[in-house]
């Protein structure tokens, strides 16, 4: 039987382990020591510990004290309170309520002990990095608004309703558990092709792997040199062209660009035998192959975003060794191609959890794209997780209708000896950034042989690709390498239209070593990095041309529309 909402074996290892580590650096015995007896924990860490406790004793004093004034004044005013940016006791109920208010400040109060409890701790850092981020998960878990007792919204509403707002709450958990996800968004608010994924296009090229999208222009004059997008394989392409006021593609024809996009198969069992070279010949140096011979331009720009920016920088690393200069310039939005530093997502990677995935899906087969959006949604699980569980279960609401988490909820699979190597040799090992340590489509791959221009964004709050990995690019190619550092996240940073003119980004001219000290030096500019990009990209596009009122060409003409078929399949 599956774990309730996909749960995958990595998670599960992964939390263990944890526990493992918190149970040995505190001293407890574990089931090899046979006399019971306790084990000293470090010196460096058990001072701290006795100071923490100290102070946890000291903090409960004066709640206690704050209690006992509160009662006395009927209000709960004062005394410890959230983090700026933390909503989940906004209601007044938490301040104005006795009861509510020791809730509330007994919960922060004993978060704040745990995580400096982790911090306190001497152990390894990817141990402690590890423990730190399942304790971060128990925290959120635990807080008093996820119940249904000591949630006062909860309650009013349930009071409000006769208790509808529970039953309805029940018959969508009921649902969830039955389809073995969590519902984070009204999945049915929004269909592809219709209302996301709208620019007009035709697939020009397909093949197992992909379909290639070319976009009809919308200026008369568009730049001789096209520009191809190769979007992560783990998620669909449409996060680059969701409605028209935020869709990046329009923007890029609407400022003469001719626009190609890389549609990636949604992996069935028949592609379970897919691995890492594929993706990069018959994928990449496809596509970028085809985009250069429907425009008859000299060269090529391309984009890569995320994992599809680690293919693409696959495919030009060998394409350079091999003598191919048909690609001019290369943007990289939130990738990492240096992994030493991969954030979060390195929690549940380790030899033994990545062995057992060789062992299973290594040789043919395919990694489910739910059980892969159940980490990506415990990354962010205060934002993803727990606002849905109180709106969709305890307050028995209909879920959000939100462009972005729709297509956050259309995952995609992955063929298992793609994503076992993915992980080995980029996660685990770190592979790509040693020159002619991997071998890819028959050629030893040196990222130093991209001696192109590169603009490489990333994004200050990223809990996928942190900025410093990111940041890291720019000492692996050899070409003038632009680097910008845009407000938000991972979704929200690169997905920040120019028109809105909303948030900000960074950018310096000097080149660092260390991206603290790029940072320290950098300018923040108002707005979309997307008006910065363009302006970039532009003295590298070439000529301006008439636009082409035909897509495709003699060898690869039109086809299906865009967004074509590929994207509208659903993972098993």
């Amino acid at each position: 039987m599956d774990r309730p909402f996909n749960m995958p074996d990595e998670f599960v290892d992964a939390f263990a382990k944890a526990g493992a580590s918190l149970w040995r650096s505190l001293g407890w015995p574990t089931n090899d020591e046979r006399n019971g007896a306790m084990i000293n924990p470090s010196l460096a860490s058990s001072g701290r510990i006795a100071e923490l406790q100290v102070e946890y004793l000291k903090g409960l004093y004066q709640l206690s004290e704050h209690l006992v004034a509160s009662a006395m004044d009927g209000k709960g005013n004062g005394g410890i309170e959230p983090v700026r940016g933390d909503r989940r006791f906004s209601g007044t109920e938490w301040r104005e309520n006795s009861l509510y208010s020791l809730l509330k400040q007994s919960y922060l109060l004993n978060s704040r002990y745990c995580s400096d409890l982790v911090e306190a701790l001497d152990m390894e850092e990817k141990e402690k990095h590890r423990l730190r981020f399942f304790t971060r998960q128990l925290i959120e878990a635990m807080s008093p608004t996820n119940c249904i007792a000591t949630n006062p919204e909860v309650i009013k509403l349930a009071a409000d309703t006769d208790g509808q707002s529970l039953k309805t709450g029940l018959d969508n958990l009921m649902a969830d558990l039955g389809k073995g996800n969590l519902t984070i968004t009204d999945e049915t608010a929004f269909e592809v092709g219709r209302d996301v994924a709208t620019s007009k296009g035709a697939v020009v090229f397909e093949n197992e792997l992909l379909q290639l999208i070319q976009y009809e222009p919308a200026t008369e004059q568009v730049a001789a040199r096209p520009l191809l997008i190769v979007p992560p394989c783990i998620n669909k392409f449409y996060i680059l062209d969701l409605q028209p006021s935020n869709s990046f593609v329009r923007f890029a024809v609407e400022h003469g660009l001719t626009v190609f996009m890389v549609s990636w198969r949604n992996p069935d069992a028949s592609c379970g035998h897919f691995g890492w070279d594929d993706y990069v010949e018959h994928g990449a140096m496809r596509a970028i192959e085809i985009a250069q011979s429907i425009s008859g331009s000299d060269k090529i720009n391309v984009v890569g975003w995320c994992v599809g920016g680690t293919i693409l920088s696959s495919a030009l690393a060998i394409m350079r060794t091999r003598g191919d200069e048909s690609v001019a310039s290369v943007t990289l939005l939130t990738t990492m191609l240096d992994f030493r530093e991969p954030g979060d997502l390195g929690v549940f990677v380790d030899e033994e959890s990545v062995r057992q995935r060789e062992l299973t899906i290594g040789n043919g087969g395919i990694y489910r794209g739910a059980e892969l959006g159940f980490v990506f949604q415990t990354l962010r699980s205060k934002e993803l997780i727990w606002p849905n569980v109180i709106n969709h279960y305890l307050k028995g609401k209909p879920p959000e209708r939100f462009d972005l988490l729709f297509w956050n909820a259309d995952v995609t699979n992955l063929p298992g000896p793609m994503y076992c190597w993915y992980m080995r040799n980029m996660y685990l090992e770190n592979n790509l950034r040693v020159p002619g340590k991997l071998t890819i489509c028959g050629t030893p791959v040196d990222l130093g042989r991209v001696d192109l221009p590169a603009y490489v964004l990333a994004t200050v709050e990223d809990h996928i690709v942190p900025w410093r990995s990111a940041y890291r690019t720019t000492g692996l190619f050899k070409g003038d390498t632009r680097f910008v550092l845009g407000a938000s996240g991972h979704i929200a940073g690169v997905i920040n239209p120019a028109s809105k003119n909303k948030r900000s980004y960074w950018v310096s001219d000097q080149r660092c070593d260390e991206p603290a000290t790029w940072l320290a030096g950098a300018d923040e500019k108002p707005g979309s990095w997307w008006n910065d990009w363009i302006a970039w990209l532009e003295p590298r596009s070439g000529e301006q041309l008439p636009a082409r009122t035909q897509l495709g060409n003699n060898l690869y003409p039109p086809g299906e529309s865009a967004p074509g078929r590929y994207v509208k399949a659903k993972a098993d």
